[in-house]
């Protein structure tokens, strides 16, 4: 059983990721401080998950700490940019908070797959086909059993070896990063990174900086040079998530990375050459686009080499139910209580629904349904898939205020909540006396991601007397 070290400050993400990990099988131990994880003999353990911002001394000192161990860097993407840095001092991957539980195991699975390999290589061994079960077919991410997305394996199977750019296309909450994902593993780069970024997620004056990088003292604020994410990538993957919100000018040097395979830093005289495989994604119409002039025809013609349609799940209702049991199953062990099951009126209920927030709605609405019910019995007015009222539903139970029958709030509580529980508990706590942006900023996301996670989590802001 592969033994892994989380060392993270925060009690509640501590307690999300150190359960997520117990369920799926692993020997975990925790630490709240580089020093602290010192005396737990880090070299020891097969993985170490750390936060980049602790008290005492960086999460990257467990770089230096733990020199025959990989290190798995957790990051917002306000910290981007520090994340980069990390995986140059030896970090083997990042992921950027707020991330999802699929999202988290996949890059675990990944890199002690990797770590295997490695050591059958060093051994002179061949290595095993088994070695890393998720790297074996998209399957093993994401699920779908009927045949569009039937189609979408076959179609990452046969793409995923070569080098050819790839164009993602689906609604919001239809998996698109997971298949980014499958693409990197299963390509000969799985070894290498694969570098996510959310296009929407960056700021306009900082994406180009973002993206290629700057010399020290190309613009204010500039004081020393940085490295870019698509040289990060270099060796490995970029996956370029909502590209369509990309502005012109970063388009038009996209285009010279896809034509030349070369990058130049925002600042610099000289270009450099990167070796970097380019996945992109998007909602909207990219085609439509060009025709306004919002995205260049040329650059969409380079990225649409091989496209993927992730179809919406009201089109795969025949997974509905086989996705709602997985999701039920993981949180029937998270909350301990294996009994959990859908009644058969809940089962005609989620088959009828038309699930605009797609997988993401129907994994939130079993979750919130698992936390709320009182038995072991889901039933469809837990679901509460039916509400017509503009802003979506909160549960109650969730809210503090002068409900009676709500339990009186265990102090402790806040342990047992989920990464998605964390979230929603501090903007409900936070959101009378912080702005949109300063929620945003002490969560470590974009306000407009702060604004799609209220609307996948049923959390409509909060009216100010002058609307």
């Amino acid at each position: 059983m592969p033994r892994i070290l989380i060392v993270e400050d925060e009690d509640i993400i501590r307690s999300a990721v150190r359960k997520l990990l117990q369920h799926a099988g692993y020997e975990v131990a925790d630490a709240v401080s580089v020093e602290e994880a010192e005396g737990l003999e880090p070299d020891g353990f097969d993985l170490v998950i750390t936060d980049l911002r602790l008290p005492g001394a960086a999460g990257t000192e467990m770089i230096n700490r733990a020199p025959n161990t990989p290190v798995l860097i957790m990051t917002s993407y306000a910290s981007l940019r520090s994340a980069v840095d990390s995986m140059k001092m030896g970090a083997v991957d990042y992921i950027a908070k707020p991330f999802d539980h699929d999202e988290m195991l996949a890059a675990v699975e990944n890199i002690l797959a990797r770590k295997d390999s490695d050591a059958d290589r060093q051994n002179g061994d061949e290595p095993s086909r088994e070695t890393g079960s998720v790297a074996s077919d998209p399957s093993a991410i994401m699920f779908g059993q009927c045949e569009p997305m039937q189609k979408v394996f076959t179609l990452i199977r046969k793409v995923a070896p070569t080098e050819t750019t790839v164009l993602i296309n689906g609604e919001s909450g239809t998996g698109k990063e997971l298949a980014a994902r499958a693409l990197h593993l299963l390509s000969p780069r799985a070894t290498k990174p694969l570098i996510s970024v959310n296009c929407a997620a960056i700021p306009e004056s900082l994406i180009e900086s973002e993206l290629f990088g700057h010399e020290k003292g190309s613009f204010t604020g500039a004081v020393s040079a940085r490295t870019g994410l698509i040289e990060a990538a270099d060796g490995g993957s970029l996956f370029l998530d909502e590209i369509g919100e990309l502005p012109a000018e970063a388009q038009a040097r996209l285009l010279r990375v896809l034509q030349e395979s070369e990058i130049r830093k925002v600042g610099a005289t000289q270009s450099r050459k990167v070796d970097v495989r380019m996945i992109a994604a998007t909602h909207r119409n990219l085609k439509a686009m060009t025709r306004t002039g919002e995205f260049r025809e040329d650059l969409y013609y380079r990225l649409n080499v091989m496209q993927i349609r992730l179809p919406p799940l009201r089109e795969r209702r025949a997974d509905i139910l086989g996705l709602a049991s997985r999701f039920l199953k993981r949180q029937a062990n998270k909350l301990g209580r294996p009994e959990l099951s859908l009644s058969p009126e809940a089962m005609q209920a989620l088959e009828r629904h038309r699930w605009p927030g797609n997988v993401r709605e129907l994994e939130n609405a079993i979750e919130r349904a698992s936390i709320l019910t009182d038995g072991d019995i889901i039933t469809p007015s837990v679901l509460d898939l039916d509400s017509d009222s503009g802003d979506e539903y909160i549960p109650e139970t969730l809210v503090e205020g002068d409900n009676e029958q709500t339990p009186a709030r265990d102090p402790d509580s806040a342990n047992d909540l989920s990464l998605e529980d964390y979230f929603q508990h501090f903007v409900l706590e936070n959101q009378d006396r912080m702005s949109e942006t300063e929620l945003a900023q002490k969560l470590g996301i974009s306000r407009k991601s702060l604004w799609e996670r209220r609307q996948r989590l049923g959390i409509p802001r909060k009216k100010t007397s002058g609307t």
